[in-house]
């Protein structure tokens, strides 16, 4: 979107102003649901707070579908839904949320589109600033458990399906843009090129420069075309690699074999 209200925070606005006053409630443990209405991927997930704050590291969860307590409401989620993913990561010990109603969410899956997340890991929404999701680098269109899925067209979640929770500081151009890195496995002791580009809501992306990419205690910047250039470890392993820079959102980490 190019307003500067983008995602998750302008579908809130827009059903606060039909809704009126909505029902507010912090979201404990989730309890599964009993019966899933969508297969149940394992999926990526990280949450990432003001300031590129890193909330809750890169892990898998599975999506399943789950019920959530919504002021002595009980509200059930669909499997493969983004909301679905951050209430199996609370469930895992990841960051307690919270979320408003401005539907009228209870046992039917399809009821809890209208479900809007406002605070997570303590930090709640602020005017325009607040949580937002990604799903493969783009920011969804629906919220975040609403079973049509991200985008609105009936297509939910994939096994292995990277999906981002950060804060948005909103500007003219929407949220801060967010980082993919990719890295090839290497030789020991040998160069190691990698490749950090920056997405903007729509999911459009473009190298980056000033990105910081880690890996295995070795740092290097990226340049031209967003490349970074380091020597990988001496020792043949499986390492962790990372990319940051200050303004944007940090990178899900990838993994790097140096054989």
């Amino acid at each position: 979107m190019s307003s500067s209200v983008s995602g998750e925070r302008l579908r809130n606005r827009a059903a606060a102003a039909l809704a009126g006053a909505a029902a507010l409630g912090l979201v404990g443990a989730p309890s599964p649901a009993l019966a899933p209405a969508a297969p149940v991927p394992s999926v990526q997930v990280m949450v990432v707070g003001r300031g590129g704050a890193i909330l809750a590291p890169a892990r898998t969860v599975t999506a399943a579908a789950a019920t959530l307590d919504v002021s002595g409401r009980t509200c059930s989620v669909a499997a493969a839904t983004p909301l679905a993913v951050l209430a199996d990561l609370r469930s895992a010990g990841g960051p307690a949320f919270g979320v408003r109603d401005y539907g009228h969410c209870g046992g039917a899956p399809a009821s809890a589109s209208e479900l809007f997340v406002y605070t997570l890991g303590g930090e709640r929404n602020r005017g325009q600033d607040g949580w937002e999701y990604k799903v493969g680098g783009a920011a969804g269109s629906t919220g975040a458990g609403d079973p049509s899925g991200a985008k609105g067209n009936g297509r939910l979640l994939y096994p292995g399906a990277r999906v981002l929770w950060f804060w948005c500081q909103a500007t003219a151009g929407g949220c801060e843009r967010t980082l993919e890195l990719s890295a090839p496995d290497v030789r020991h002791g040998r160069p190691l090129t990698a490749t950090v580009y920056a997405y903007d809501n729509e999911g459009r992306g473009a190298p980056v420069r000033g990105a910081t990419v880690s890996l295995g205690g070795r740092r290097a910047v990226t340049g031209a075309g967003g490349r970074a250039t380091l020597t990988a470890p001496a020792a043949p392993g499986r390492y962790r690699a990372t990319a940051a820079r200050s303004g944007t959102v940090p990178a899900f980490p990838v993994t790097v074999t140096v054989g």
